[in-house]
């Protein structure tokens, strides 16, 4: 008898009779049968998938390979000055009465690179200067020079930086600075441009405040606070690099049989699984099934890929993902602790099978109050005209599960 009640339950929950506030764990688990509708994967939370997911986290510790800046090297527009010392006087630069100098050098006129990434030098002529550092350039003009002053040494040095720029951009400011010769990483350029965080804190505005690295047209974001609390994410800054602080609310939806069914923000620069939860209400004890927990994402066709799925069925560069976890497993909190939600995410708990079967006893326990009404009714009227016309008395009336026994006593 249990079992084709399970089966009718089942068969009424799953056609859509019965109630419910999402769909039920059976049919997420079994994979999309509706060839119109939208495919998606299911993935069981294992260590692996965790592992997985922890690589692909949006940070900046995998740009590159994070190596330390080049050295500054000139380019074009950059103001130089040029200082040249001769070993003694009397040479090309230093006269012979040099006594009434106060050394043996000559500063040349401050000089831009030109269009062709050149400077001008007397007696040297035209010195490649774009794409060389200070280093080479002195020892190119001191070579150019080396037979006709006496034994020159040569100092360049920038005036004015027009190339080698770094651009920190913020919502409704802006900075332009140049790179300095000595490396700095992320948190020294932004702290140098005075965009410390969007909001100018690094408090509640700081945990919704994402960080943008854009060099040579590749770019990766990471939350502002993986700066700070991962040193692995404070990368060395390049010259020309764009960094961009912009604030975007980290949220994620709970639905089903959890305490609270809503839109709730992370309030912290990384949310766990574990966390969300908790966040959510946890899950409600006589309502939920811990064992039917799930998280929808979509993840890149990569991610995808790494954790196992087979995405040929998929199109796009974005797979629809259905995580299911076992809270019932006391190692499931541990791995609800190890998973990292992301914005936009769907966090669902399935009802158990117990509720599915009260809400099915509910209902035919109102079919049969439904059919008791008008039996009730006509057997209050039968009364009421016996009495009326005095040929028999009130009948008794007993409802009995699902039968109605009306016993008339005799008439004196």
């Amino acid at each position: 008898m249990a079992l084709p009640m399970l089966t009718l339950m089942s068969a009424l929950g799953g056609c859509g009779w019965m109630s419910v506030s999402g769909p039920a764990a059976t049919d997420i688990l079994a994979g999309q049968r509706d060839p119109a509708s939208l495919n998606y994967a299911v993935v069981k939370v294992t260590p692996k998938v965790v592992g997985v997911l922890s690589k692909n986290l949006p940070r900046l510790a995998g740009f590159g390979s994070n190596q330390r800046p080049r050295d500054i090297t000139f380019g074009v527009g950059d103001i130089l000055s040029v200082t040249i010392f001769e070993a003694a006087s009397g040479g090309l630069f230093i006269p012979a009465e040099g006594s009434v100098r106060p050394g043996n050098f000559v500063n040349i006129p401050n000089q831009a690179v030109d269009i062709h990434g050149n400077i001008s030098v007397p007696y040297a002529g035209s010195i490649r200067a774009r794409g060389r550092t200070q280093v080479e350039v002195q020892d190119a003009i001191a070579t150019a020079l080396k037979n006709r002053a006496i034994e020159p040494q040569v100092i360049v040095s920038m005036v004015e930086q027009k190339t080698s720029m770094i651009s920190v951009l913020g919502e409704g400011r802006a900075a332009r600075i140049p790179a300095t010769a000595s490396p700095e990483r992320m948190l020294d350029v932004i702290s140098r441009a005075g965009l410390v965080a969007v909001g100018g804190s690094t408090g509640a505005a700081g945990a919704e405040t994402w960080v943008l690295l854009e060099r040579n047209g590749k770019r990766a974001i990471a939350p502002f606070g993986a700066l700070i609390y991962e040193p692995v994410n404070n990368v060395y800054v390049h010259p020309n690099d764009t960094i961009y602080l912009y604030r975007e609310p980290q949220t994620f939806l709970s639905f089903g049989a959890v305490g609270t069914q809503q839109q709730i923000p992370f309030g912290t620069w990384r949310l766990s699984l574990a966390e969300a939860i908790s966040k959510s209400g946890g899950l409600v004890d006589t309502q939920a099934d811990p064992a039917s927990v799930f998280l929808y994402r979509g993840e890149a066709r990569d991610v995808a890929e790494a954790m196992g799925i087979d995405v040929s069925p998929y199109e796009g560069p974005v797979i629809p993902v259905i995580y299911t976890i076992n809270l019932r497993d006391p190692a499931g909190l541990f791995l609800a602790s190890s998973f990292e939600m992301r914005n936009k995410d769907i966090l669902y708990a399935s009802n158990s099978l117990s509720v599915e079967s009260t809400k099915f006893m509910n209902y035919l326990n109102s079919v049969n109050t439904t059919i008791q009404g008008p039996i009730t009714t006509v057997t209050s009227a039968y009364g009421l005209r016996n009495i009326i016309q005095g040929t028999g008395a009130v009948p008794s009336t007993f409802v009995t599960g699902g039968s109605t026994t009306v016993v008339t006593s005799p008439a004196p």
